[in-house]
């Protein structure tokens, strides 16, 4: 089974903060190592170092560069210094803003994002660290585009701030593999305020980059008083591939925490952390009560219909379901249901507005009787199964949990009716 991680972002994420953060959080720096020496790319080293950030210790991730590919403001190059580059010659001269104010320029070469997958597909990475590497540059390739209203493919990275990018998103996916990270809780991105200089000029904050990643994924932003750029569009975009839940679990344990260390002064500690949580054991009443939301649609998409269940779920419906019926003018249409407590209803009711067509949403507060039930995390002879223990007195009912199980089943090759069968007896013996 995997681990779920929860990133605290009140200091925003960069790309090397989340690598920092997934290092302290117990990631192979072996591993991580001979991976990035896989890649056909040069011109830079990196070092792995202890720092202090307002006091607290955390963990930096720096990507040096070689001199004739110096960037002096890590991630920062990478972020606005790209060029679309069509019917223009493939050298430009870019203007780099030092941590002094002082400008330089030099010609670089730049990358497409065909290239940088190249690169990526010919290291020595996992199926899966690799799709999340692709996943990530493909995701800033996409808001690069819709900023300066191009194709993905017209939009290039020059090879300053392609290098260090590949290298921090290469590393991030490589330690979000590693860790067994399956589930990511990203309530929202910590933001700050004011303008930015880049090549382009001076941007206000957030940059477009970092706006079109969160309007295109779907993350939620808060903008603070703390004057800078505390998210970075490689931030953003790591943020918006990892992320499968925006909520917290009502009641949780902290496994392990890993801190990552930013690499700008701001009022605010500059760190990331990277928390490994497990849900605790749920005790539930016997009676409590529940808000039922309805909504009939009769002109929607089923894609649509999907991922506005997807969204729903994710932020904290109980339970979703559609029931098919006929509406007038004889139109096959749906009914769609939404369980959830009172005080997510507001939230899910926009959801619901924003993702369908429906104009109207009814809601009931249910009553409802439910057995007492717990989650518990059983070890079996194949691995360990959370399995949710329900009890009627003195009947005892045993479920295991799909993902968990499905998981096993993957890993060892049993099926899922025997696997299922295993968790329950061997349940019932240690309960």
């Amino acid at each position: 089974m995997g681990n779920t991680l929860y990133l605290e972002c009140y200091s925003g994420i960069s790309g090397d903060m989340t690598v920092a953060a997934l290092l302290d959080l117990g990631a192979d720096r072996d591993i991580l190592e001979n991976t990035l020496k896989s890649l056909p790319l040069t011109g830079y080293r990196t070092e792995i170092t202890k720092v202090k950030k307002s006091g607290i210790e955390a963990c930096d991730f720096h990507v040096i560069l070689d001199k004739e590919h110096e960037n002096h403001d890590h991630d920062m190059e990478y972020l606005h210094g790209h060029s679309h580059c069509k019917n223009e010659n493939h050298s430009q001269e870019h203007i780099h803003e030092e941590s002094s104010h002082k400008e330089h320029s030099h010609d670089h070469l730049h990358r497409g994002i065909k290239e940088i997958k190249e690169i990526i597909d010919a290291g020595n990475l996992t199926e899966r660290a690799r799709d999340l590497a692709i996943k990530i540059f493909s995701i800033l390739a996409e808001a690069e585009a819709a900023a300066h209203n191009v194709s993905v493919e017209e939009v290039h990275f020059h090879e300053v701030g392609a290098v260090d990018s590949i290298v921090d998103i290469v590393a991030a996916a490589v330690c979000f593999d590693n860790l067994n990270i399956t589930e990511v809780i990203i309530p929202e991105l910590w933001e700050g305020r004011g303008t930015v200089r880049c090549q382009h000029g001076i941007l206000p904050v957030p940059v477009p980059a970092v706006l079109n990643v969160v309007a295109q994924n779907g993350l939620k932003i808060k903008v603070t008083d703390v004057k800078g750029e505390l998210v970075t569009p490689t931030g953003a975009a790591i943020a918006a591939a990892v992320r499968t839940k925006e909520r917290l679990p009502e009641r949780f344990s902290v496994i392990k925490t890993g801190i990552g260390a930013g690499k700008r002064e701001y009022d605010c500690p500059g760190i990331l952390r990277a928390m490994v949580i497990e849900e605790e054991a749920e005790q539930e009443k016997n009676e409590d009560t529940i808000c039922k939301l309805e909504a009939n649609i009769d002109d929607c998409t089923g894609e649509a219909l999907g991922y506005a269940m997807k969204l729903l779920m994710e932020a904290g419906a109980r339970d979703v379901y559609y029931v098919p019926v006929f509406m007038k003018k004889n139109r096959p249409a749906w009914i769609l249901s939404v369980l959830c407590k009172e005080e997510d209803r507001e939230n899910l009711e926009q959801i619901i507005f924003r993702e369908t067509t429906t104009i109207g949403i009814r809601r009931t507060a249910m009553k409802r009787t439910v057995l007492e039930r717990e989650l518990r995390k059983i070890d079996t002879s194949f691995g360990k199964v959370l399995v949710k223990i329900c009890r009627d007195g003195k009947a005892v009912y045993f479920y295991p949990e799909y993902e968990s199980l499905a998981e096993l089943c993957k890993k060892t090759g049993i099926s899922y009716q025997e696997a299922y069968e295993i968790a329950v007896n061997e349940a019932k013996k240690e309960v």
